[in-house]
């Protein structure tokens, strides 16, 4: 059986600009988060359009964290679709790290920080999830997903570091890659799946103010 994944981050939120670490915080997107989504969710709806004969989505998943709601809702819009609520789809508890700026806690917790950016698997935030907590669980999600679902193409919203996981789980490529692979606000990647086996055809796509219309066509059988 084939089934095609949308693998979706949320938004931009409130206060992006200030990087901090929201994890679990939860924060609602900002204006223009709706309008990144808003694009995307017009950009995935041409896509299919463009690629066969079903033209929707047959299922959304999302995390329960506000940001990823909203973003799911935009894009289950257009399908006529409710999104499906996974709290395994949330992203990293930062544990103190929550709320802080790479520069707060560089500051603060400068061994601590160094010794995870280095080995992201074998460190983790200080009383947050280690990277392979994070992994099993949102493995754990898509497993669920797959096993419960019989739809065809299905969109999932969560988080980058969420997203990075799954991507280094379907790449077959081990945790300690996780940070070489970009997941911008309001990015898809597109992964077929052929009989439970995964090929990853799109990575960490955005779609700019005006491209939804032209790039539609450059990769219309992703």
């Amino acid at each position: 059986m084939h089934k095609k994944l949308y693998l979706i981050r949320h938004g931009e939120t409130e206060g992006a600009d200030a990087k901090r670490y929201k994890g679990h915080i939860d924060v609602p997107l900002s204006d223009n988060g709706i309008k990144q989504m808003e694009r995307l969710s017009k950009y995935i709806h041409q896509l299919i359009a463009h690629s066969s004969q079903s033209t929707k989505l047959n299922a959304v998943y999302t995390s329960d964290l506000s940001r990823a709601v909203k973003s799911a809702e935009i894009i289950a819009r257009p399908h006529g679709l409710e999104p499906v609520v996974m709290k395994d789809l949330k992203e990293r508890n930062f544990g103190l790290w929550e709320g802080m700026s790479f520069d707060e806690i560089k500051e603060k917790y400068p061994d601590e920080f160094q010794a995870w950016a280095d080995n992201p698997v074998k460190f983790s935030p200080i009383n947050g999830e280690n990277t392979i907590e994070v992994r099993d669980r949102a493995v754990r999600a898509i497993d669920k997903i797959f096993a419960d679902d019989k739809a065809q193409k299905i969109a999932i919203v969560c988080h980058g570091g969420i997203s990075r996981v799954i991507l280094c789980h379907f790449l077959g490529i081990p945790l300690e890659n996780i940070f070489r692979i970009e997941q911008d606000f309001a990015a898809v990647n597109i992964i077929d799946l052929f009989d439970g086996f995964p090929v990853v055809k799109l990575i960490n796509y955005r779609v700019q103010s005006t491209e939804h219309r032209t790039q539609t066509g450059k990769i219309k059988n992703a």
